[in-house]
């Protein structure tokens, strides 16, 4: 990634498939309303390189919802043509025992992602299930990020009972129990965590490698509360996410110039803070 030609990375992007039009792609659609951005990875890469933004790129591996994840392997590829402006992240569902142990050290040993997205409520498992523990220890001794979704899912919003989606696996302190038990696995809990906000804040605050991602929502509803820890005991901390497709740059952008963020701030959350934590040089 070419850090030095960029104005901000983005640490949130879904790389998606050409799905179709089923219930649950409806439902996020309906919640987060029309970003106005093409899905397509072309345009991805044509968005992200014309705004000289940066930008980390991931699917999820769930059956939950039957959108249909991107494999890895394809993730990493279009990271890698793309170079310039992509990292990869990939996803494994760390309910599917040694094979998702399997899976992970094949990937670390290839060398083609530089960190793991996971999304318990619609993987469906609590972040200190110790099921996925040895999943947690190859991640560990690699010392690689793992993103973890926190909070509310738009995923399932208004759908019949929740499109089986149960939000009590976005609860962020099951995630402290992780930052114990693999303290040399960098954790960012992806958006503002809502009903659950201070407990984030608190876990961010105590365990020195976890991070928060301000995905998911406009920066105009952000929690007093997280504003205020961004700006003093957590600036380093905070980093900018989008959520692309599902909310652009542009908006998440034009938004966070209007937050009361300090002017020595801003820089750590648009770009520096997501440089030392991924080990990139300007």
């Amino acid at each position: 990634m070419n850090v030095r030609d960029l104005i901000a990375i983005d640490v949130h992007v879904h790389l998606e498939s050409d799905e179709g039009n089923n219930a649950a792609n409806q439902a996020v659609k309906n919640y987060f309303g029309d970003s106005g951005v093409d899905h397509g990875r072309n345009a991805l890469a044509e968005y992200y390189r014309s705004r000289k933004i940066g930008c980390v790129i991931f699917s999820v591996d769930e059956r939950l919802t039957g959108r249909t994840p991107i494999p890895n392997d394809e993730v990493a590829a279009f990271a890698a043509e793309n170079s310039d402006i992509m990292v990869a992240f990939a996803s494994v569902d760390p309910m599917r025992g040694k094979a998702a142990v399997e899976e992970a050290k094949r990937l670390i040993a290839a060398g083609g992602i530089r960190g793991f997205k996971l999304h318990p409520p619609v993987q469906q498992f609590h972040p200190n299930d110790k099921l996925a523990y040895p999943f947690y220890e190859v991640i560990n001794e690699a010392k690689l990020p793992v993103i973890f979704h926190t909070g509310h899912s738009g995923i399932g919003t208004g759908q019949r009972g929740g499109g089986g989606v149960h939000l009590k696996y976005g609860n962020p302190m099951d995630i402290d129990d992780v930052a114990v038990d693999f303290p040399d696995m960098p954790i960012i809990m992806a958006h503002p965590s809502f009903p659950w906000q201070d407990e984030a804040l608190s876990v961010c605050l105590h365990k020195p490698q976890v991070y928060i991602d301000l995905s998911g929502w406009s920066p105009k509803y952000f929690p007093a509360n997280l504003v205020q820890y961004a700006n003093t005991l957590l600036k380093h901390k905070v980093l900018f996410g989008s959520d692309y497709p599902l909310i652009s740059p542009d908006r998440w952008l034009d938004d966070f110039q209007k937050l009361a963020i300090r002017d020595d701030v801003r820089p750590l959350i648009l770009k520096e803070n997501a440089m030392h934590l991924f080990g990139l040089k300007a």
